[in-house]
């Protein structure tokens, strides 16, 4: 790992992960019904606060695949097949998450698949799969930038749980309170 890669322009850069990226989600979603994409992107009952602060993680976003892009990939280390392993756990588990949300009922939570251990898989998955991508390009300022990212966005994540409430209700109350926000351990 280095601080801060060489960027460049090349045929062996992290945007080929990024590709790999784009056409399984743009599928995989691009499959859904056009009201369950609706639900993925609703941004009801978010604070103005929610709201902000994922535009800055929008932005803190752009910045990490712009750098991902640039960046030459070294096959020759241990840690581009670290983070290559760890980039394809979290896409997998992102069309998993994605899938158990296409097939939840509108007028019910989503509690089945990776929702039985964690209320936000999706976003967990993301976050898996863009380590992986700190990884595969080695470099330490991408993974500070991911960090700020992460931050940022878990106010989204708390709007989407402020939305869910409104729509669920006790019963999404009741699903918080035996399921954690990330996983097992928070």
């Amino acid at each position: 790992m280095q601080l801060f890669p060489k960027l460049s322009i090349g045929l062996l850069n992290g945007w080929i992960f990024l590709v790999v990226f784009g056409i399984v989600f743009g599928g995989v979603v691009k499959s859904f019904p056009k009201d369950v994409i609706a639900r993925l992107y609703d941004t009801s009952n978010w604070t103005p606060t929610q709201r902000t602060l994922t535009r800055v993680g929008k932005v803190f976003s752009v910045v990490i695949t712009v750098l991902v892009a640039l960046t030459p990939l070294n096959a020759n280390t241990p840690v581009f097949w670290l983070g290559t392993v760890i980039f394809v756990l979290g896409l997998s588990g992102l069309v998993v998450a994605l899938f158990n949300f296409r097939n939840t009922p509108a007028n019910h939570p989503i509690t089945q698949g990776l929702y039985k251990v964690s209320r936000n898989p999706q976003w967990v998955m993301l976050i898996v799969m863009f380590l992986g991508l700190c990884f595969v390009i080695g470099s330490w300022i991408a993974f500070l930038l991911f960090m700020v990212t992460v931050v940022c966005y878990h106010f989204r994540i708390l709007g989407e749980e402020r939305a869910c409430l409104a729509q669920y209700g006790d019963t999404y109350r009741d699903y918080m309170r035996k399921i954690p926000r990330y996983f097992v351990f928070f």
